[in-house]
């Protein structure tokens, strides 16, 4: 019943490629075009931000403010309710909507949620098709994949709005005194819907429709918009009516082709591949009605590199089970095949246990099963050894069974909660790491749990059913005989010396440690690894201010480079804007002329080294690259980051900020090991202002907000709002002047403004053109301005070294009064996931010498138990070091678990000591006797250990390999020197035991 039910969890549970996280961030957007990044911060950031900081559980406020459009990032703290602060937040910021300016476009509050990662890209591609023709089939694709219940957030990139486009014939319009915001009103009028109310008639009521709206583009092209002399003007008549597409601000391309791109997500809380074999046959199906011109590619498919991830792990995990049983061999065919029961039954149990906790299945689960495989057999070898001991004295089945269970019972029972105590730290982690790592400690522990119970139950049933009945004493098999004699001969001598000079065993100990130690800093520090999927990003940065056609430019000759590289399989550029989100932790750059973004993929084969092989020698390519500044980057593992080394520089006045920051720019250049140091205020823009003669307007009674919405209407066109055809298409109304699709400085020409009686007046005449220079962007941190400095690491150097160098630096730096700094990046999200971290491990410290008390009764066994961490640390830190690997967080993950499995060994040789002792032996002959009995079982669970873990060791996935690697290296490590130190300790502080009658 518990394989089955395991069994039938294990195919429905939902699945997905990374943990799930609810991060309580959301974006506040706030869009008011025409406004200065000075204006937007003094009439509406300030105004709100000073609302916000008021509210309970607040963590941090950022904001980014360029030319009319604001984004407050609001961060709460990150154990509070997501839906609860949205609405608080929500509710705020509606409420402060009445005292801000009132020609704000839109204020959103935003969700940050890991589900808006798209997992499907599509690629509709052609070189020649009309974008009438890729708009009807990419709106048919978008419509059959919203039917498909799992998916959310079907968008279609690449392919501007249709519009329905008025171009004003300014001079005529002048000319008939007709003003522009007549012929606006006249348009919002006959849109509008207002409804007419309700009528009885007899035992019926009506509702009453006063409008239809539009239907066509013939009715709005007959909107009246004047009367002049009693006759009807018509819109037609002033007017060019046309459908068109909105200017395009984001140019698509796949493999160098014209291409538009859709993209899906996925609902929280289902299965990726079951969702998978819903959209495939679709899109199949949809692909065989596309006309000969245009063609359709799948280029992204996070199902299927989930599914090729997930796959690899079970290969992994048949490869530990063989491992794991080929350590059994030792204990016989029929010892060997009961422990191995233990396996599927507690993986079994421990799924449905973690399906209950609310986990899904995704890499780190997987990974957590994994490493549970090679602890949850170390209960049933214990027992199933300590059977076939009493076996071999000669007692009966039944017997042997209980009194093996009475001997040990206690001390698994201990050795597992000890076990489960070292992974807790690992499930109260703080923030946004701790949700991200949570699911492999919970696996493990549900994984355990259910091994006790079934080696202390089934495991001794069926092993007073099928052990052998051995008559008389018997050594055991081949293996166990070779097993035997090796631990004789090699150990017990060992042992025997070390027990004759105790003193000078501990010191050699104690040094052997110290040396380990001096390797910390060899190995550095480093939070996150790089992911290891054959994907990563090209940013082109043109110089600021670059129109789009320059941009697309410079990028098609970056595209030609890419092509040459036989290892691409598709890469997708994306011109003006970042490519739609792919990634967990990386968030999409927003709309920017002088930006490009090539999202490149590898074949599926391509191994992590091959990658970062091919990285390097595109960054050599690239790193004088003219006209542009393109930046390789990898994709990193982790919380979200601006880059590995930030530095914040705080202070109120902008030039200052920017004064200090080209210095720290500076710096970072000269700093070993940096690169792609970025400076957001480097430079100045430059901006055409439309220079208001305000005694010149006054006198021929122009209002000045007149001219600001002419300038509008002329450049960008006016929204008058929309209509809705009776196919059920949405169309724009724009109402402008004619040009081509992006303005340029004619559409100034033969500009008429109107006056207070509706004269029109050429603007020339009240205003003029001229250049200034402002702010790109202003950034705020927790309402002070701020600039962020970043830089990224080069291959070769840790970033824990590089912010190291990068601090001393900025404290040497002397900064004016009232200005500073404040490391981000890779620091903070340390320091964040680590806040709260040693208060976790004391307590984990006191809850092992509390089960440690309770199993031993006495401080001194405790800590003898207790001495087995350090030595397990001294093969970690060897291991790490030979294998090129850095303490990591998910290293510091494997030796927080590494203590747990140490303890469980050492419990087992205490325990057994004062059980010899208690029966009446001496000292010295206890210590032996237990040393070389207790060293079976022991060797025997670490071996199986070992063999569940080397596959994850083996494997290319730098997130996952460290912590195999650190429990390996501390397993050999603690195995080989804890059964010399521990035996040693006792014989220098032997515990009190009392004889048993």
């Amino acid at each position: 019943m518990a394989i089955v039910v395991g069994v039938t969890t294990l195919l429905n549970m939902p699945r997905s490629e990374d943990p799930e996280i609810k991060a309580p961030q959301f974006p506040v957007v706030v869009v008011y075009p025409g406004a200065s990044p000075q204006d937007l911060e003094e009439l509406v950031v300030k105004p709100l931000e000073k609302k916000i900081s008021s509210l309970e559980d607040i963590k941090r406020i950022r904001t980014s403010i360029k030319d009319g459009v604001a984004v407050i990032g609001v961060e709460y703290k990150y154990e509070s309710n997501v839906d609860t602060k949205y609405q608080e937040l929500v509710r705020e910021v509606n409420g402060l909507r009445s005292s801000l300016p009132t020609d704000i476009q839109s204020i959103d509050v935003n969700k940050v949620l890991p589900s808006s990662v798209n997992i499907l890209q599509i690629s509709l591609i052609s070189d020649n098709a009309p974008k009438e023709t890729i708009k009807k089939y990419t709106d048919n694709l978008r419509d059959n994949l919203e039917k498909i219940t799992s998916l959310k957030n079907v968008e279609i990139a690449g392919l501007p709005d249709e519009i329905v486009r008025v171009d004003l014939q300014l001079e005529k319009i002048a000319a008939l005194h007709i003003p522009v915001s007549a012929i606006t009103s006249s348009l919002q009028s006959e849109i509008a819907n207002i409804p007419g109310g309700s009528v009885e008639a007899g035992d019926k009521s009506f509702n009453i429709k006063t409008n239809s709206n539009y239907k066509n583009i013939s009715e709005i092209q007959n909107t009246i918009v004047a009367s002049p002399n009693g006759k009807n003007l018509f819109l037609k008549d002033i007017a060019n009516v046309h459908y068109d597409y909105e200017e395009q601000k984001h140019i698509t391309r796949i493999n160098g082709h014209r291409a538009v791109f859709v993209n899906a997500a996925q609902k929280p809380g289902f299965n990726i591949s079951e969702t998978q074999s819903k959209y495939k046959p679709i899109i199949a199906a949809f692909a065989k009605t596309l006309p000969s011109n245009i063609a359709l590619i799948t280029n992204f498919d996070q199902a299927t590199n989930v599914n090729h991830r997930l796959s690899g792990l079970a290969e992994d995990f048949l490869i530990a089970i063989l491992l794991v049983s080929i350590t059994l061999l030792p204990l016989g065919g029929r010892a060997a095949l009961i422990v191995m029961v233990s396996i599927p039954l507690s993986l079994a149990i421990g799924v449905v246990l973690l399906n209950l906790f609310g986990y899904n299945l995704n890499q780190l689960s997987i990974v957590g099963l994994v490493v549970a495989l090679g602890l949850l057999v170390d209960d049933s070898i214990v027992v199933v050894e300590n059977i076939e001991r009493w076996l071999r004295e000669g007692h009966s089945r039944i017997d042997a069974t209980i009194k093996a269970i009475q001997q040990i019972g206690m001390a698994v029972i201990g050795c597992t909660a000890t076990l489960i105590i070292a992974f807790l730290p690992l499930v109260f982690m703080p923030e946004a790491a701790g949700d991200f790592i949570r699911c492999l400690p919970m696996a493990v522990i549900a994984c355990v749990l259910a091994s006790v119970v079934v080696s202390l139950t089934i495991i001794p049933f069926l092993a007073s059913r099928i052990l052998k009945q051995h008559e008389g004493h018997t050594d055991g098999n081949l293996f166990m005989k070779a097993l035997k004699k090796g631990i004789h001969k090699t150990y017990a001598p060992i042992l025997n010396r070390a027990l004759k000079h105790p003193v000078i065993t501990l010191i050699i100990a104690v040094i052997i440690f110290f040396g380990a130690l001096q390797l910390m800093p060899v190995i550095g520090f480093s939070l996150f690894p790089a992911s290891e999927k054959p994907q990563f990003m090209v940013n082109i940065i043109t110089p600021l201010q670059t129109n789009i056609v320059k941009t697309n430019e410079i990028t098609s000759n970056v595209e030609k480079i890419l092509d040459k590289e036989s290892k691409i399989k598709f890469y997708s550029t994306n011109v003006g804007k970042g490519n739609p989100r792919i990634y967990y932790n990386v968030i999409p750059e927003n709309e920017r002329t002088d930006f490009a973004q090539i999202f490149v993929q590898l074949d599926e084969n391509t191994s992590p080294k091959e990658k970062l092989e091919i990285i390097d020698s595109l960054r050599e390519k690239f790193s004088h690259y003219p006209d542009a500044r393109v930046e390789v980057k990898n994709f990193e593992q982790g919380p979200p980051v601006v880059a590995p080394v930030e530095v914040r520089l705080l202070g109120d006045n902008l030039d200052t900020l920017r004064s200090i920051a080209i210095d720290v720019k500076k710096m970072l250049v000269n700093t070993q090991g940096s690169m792609y140091v970025n400076n957001p205020v480097d430079n100045l823009k430059t901006d055409i202002r439309v220079a208001i003669n305000k005694d010149k307007a006054s006198a021929l009674g122009i209002p000045t907000i007149n001219i600001d919405r002419t300038v509008r209407l002329s450049i960008a066109g006016t929204n008058v709002g929309s209509f809705t055809n009776p196919d059920g298409d949405d169309f724009k109304i724009l109402v402008t002047t004619p040009k081509e699709e992006r303005a340029t400085l004619d559409a100034f020409d033969n500009l008429f403004v109107n006056n207070s009686s509706g004269a029109a007046i050429p603007i020339q005449q009240v205003a003029d053109l001229k250049l200034e220079s402002s702010p790109v962007t202003i950034n705020h941190y927790n309402k002070t301005r701020t600039v962020s400095v970043s830089a990224f690491v080069q291959k070769g150097f840790l970033a824990d070294n590089v912010i190291k160098d990068v601090m001393g630096k900025m404290d040497k730096m002397k900064l004016p009064k009232g200005y500073s700094y404040a490391m981000g990046g890779e620091f903070e999200s340390r320091n964040e996931s680590f806040g709260n971290f040693g208060t976790i491990i004391i307590i984990t410290v006191f809850l092992f010498i509390a089960i440690l008390i309770l199993e031993f009764g006495t401080f001194k066994s405790t800590l003898i138990v207790l001495s087995v961490i350090p030595l397990g640390i001294v093969g970690a830190v060897i291991a790490l070091f030979f294998t090129g690997n850095s303490l990591s967080f998910v290293a510091i993950i494997g030796l927080i678990a590494l203590a747990g499995i140490e303890v469980k060994n050492s419990i087992l040789l205490v325990d057994f000591t004062n059980q010899l002792r208690a029966q009446g032996k001496s000292l010295d002959d206890a210590i032996r006797e237990a040393g070389e009995i207790r060293f079976l079982p022991i060797i025997l669970t670490s071996l199986t250990a070992i063999g569940g873990l080397l596959p994850i060791a083996l494997s290319t996935n730098p997130l996952i390999s460290p912590l195999a690697i650190v429990l390996i290296g501390g397993l050999i490590s603690s195995t080989l020197l804890s059964r010399i130190v521990t035996p040693v300790l006792y014989r220098l502080m032997p515990p009190r035991v009392a004889l048993s009658n």
